[in-house]
């Protein structure tokens, strides 16, 4: 006879309705295994298992709004990149206010000569990548080259794109006055966009390399120029690259929306790094940018660890007993039996 349980936790006793007596006598107030059980069980013995999420109590989601009310109080954005699960969930762990999915990954992550070669389906893979793991920190998703400049409406299109198959909040993209009209477009149709100018990397040829931008009075003013028309235009804050820093302070003084410094001095709303950068996931002697400032040396742990590995497996010190899975005495006797009648 069907019968059902009157208490839903795993772990209480359990009652059986519609039993007869003698059958009732029978029932066993067992724990049952939970699905939490399960999963335990799973990673335990698994080659692999997921990172899991932070010991740290989960903080409210960033917006646009809350990034806002933190540039009305004065309050430093802290922006950093990340280009893959492992970057984003430490980037999120450690309390960054914004993600930004950028296309230096070209370099970083997929070993490309500069950011012309990257796809818009390389940067919507790695944005689905990172946005698994962003659960505070609000994440943008950078518009590569080529997939925005023809027209607001082809901008548009990549934005949605971004946004339904990467998974993020906001997207970012290059440009000042000429690019006003693209973003009143994407934003008009409800997509925050992160404008970027001064200098902006995917027009280096243009502006013959990497070069300061604003150096002069009448450079200056056209960075001042390309800021108040990206504002007017919807952007919700925007990067600031490579420009002196009294310049970068005056232009944050005269708008309304943050701006993100890169190379361009603390006078700025907040501040943004390429991850790999500033952790020194790189081998000594790679060209470091001057507004670089190195907080860790991920490279040289990484490689110590993996030089270690190394040898204990040429010197068969790994793996050591407590590596190993665990079989009876008679298991183990019987199977040695049953290989030798082979």
């Amino acid at each position: 006879m069907a019968h059902f349980l009157t208490k839903s936790r795993a772990l209480l006793p359990c009652r059986a309705i519609g039993l007869p007596q003698t059958a009732r006598a029978l029932t066993v107030a067992k724990p049952i295994p939970s699905v939490w059980h399960h999963q335990r069980l799973q990673q335990r013995w698994s080659s692999h298992s997921p990172l899991g999420t932070s010991s740290n109590p989960p903080r409210k989601k960033v917006t646009t709004g809350s990034l806002l009310s933190m540039y009305r109080k004065g309050e430093p954005i802290a922006m950093m990149t990340a280009h893959d699960f492992p970057s984003a969930h430490v980037a999120d762990a450690a309390g960054v206010d914004v993600v930004l999915v950028g296309d230096s990954l070209a370099m970083v992550a997929l070993g490309m000569e500069d950011t012309s070669e990257v796809t818009v389906e390389d940067m919507l893979l790695h944005c689905r990548s990172v946005a698994r793991a962003t659960r505070g920190a609000f994440t943008v998703g950078d518009l590569p080259m080529g997939s925005y400049e023809i027209s607001p409406e082809q901008a548009l299109e990549t934005a949605i794109r971004f946004v339904k198959h990467g998974r993020v909040q906001g997207i970012k993209l290059e440009g000042g006055k000429e690019m006003a009209p693209t973003i009143a477009k994407i934003t008009k149709a409800g997509i925050p966009v992160l404008a970027h100018i001064g200098l902006t990397p995917q027009r280096q040829g243009a502006l013959g390399g990497f070069r300061v931008q604003g150096k002069t009075s009448k450079a200056a003013m056209k960075v001042l120029e390309d800021a108040l028309a990206v504002q007017e235009a919807g952007c919700f804050a925007m990067v600031l690259e490579a420009v002196p820093a009294e310049v970068a302070s005056i232009i944050t003084q005269k708008l309304r929306v943050p701006t993100i410094g890169i190379g361009a001095g603390n006078g700025c709303s907040g501040q943004v790094l390429v991850q790999v950068d500033m952790a020194g996931y790189f081998p000594p002697g790679r060209f470091i940018p001057k507004f670089v400032k190195q907080y860790g040396n991920v490279w040289a742990e990484s490689l110590r660890a993996i030089e270690s590995y190394r040898e204990e497996v040429k010197s068969r010190a790994y793996p050591a007993p407590e590596h190993t899975y665990p079989i009876s005495k008679d298991e183990l006797e019987a199977f040695a039996k049953d290989v030798e009648r082979l």
